[in-house]
């Protein structure tokens, strides 16, 4: 049973940093796509960051480019999100994403949350003013 699991979320004041982790298990993702997405509550989730298989190629969300980086290990099956500079609205439960297709590296579809096929169950990130 494949099962992403994302950990590293919690409380931050304004201007802080945290590192979500995200540990794969039951298959390897190495030639693979990987994500992040994020759901505010009332709001539709939204696309956040993604890396090709080879960690060559990172994609962001305007609204977190220059402060959050995406990085993975292959060798280890995780990918993670380094977020510094934080803000109140960056406060939402937080996903990791995998793509089961190979090689998958456009921006247009990664931004897209339909072309990922496994998720993780979130963790939740606040951010306090």
């Amino acid at each position: 049973q494949v099962q992403l699991v994302e950990s590293g979320g919690g409380l931050v004041q304004a201007g802080g940093s945290l590192r979500l982790s995200c540990a794969a298990s039951g298959r390897t993702f190495n030639n693979n796509a990987m994500g992040w997405f994020r759901q505010a509550p009332g709001k539709e989730r939204e696309f956040v960051a993604a890396i090709s298989w080879s960690g060559g190629s990172t994609i962001y969300a305007d609204s977190v480019k220059g402060r959050f980086t995406i990085s993975r290990d292959n060798a280890k099956n995780g990918v993670y999100l380094q977020m510094n500079s934080l803000k109140p609205e960056d406060t939402a439960v937080y996903y990791c994403a995998a793509d089961a297709s190979y090689y998958t590296y456009a921006s247009r579809y990664l931004r897209t949350p339909s072309n990922y096929d496994y998720w993780g169950q979130g963790t939740q990130v606040t951010v306090s003013s």
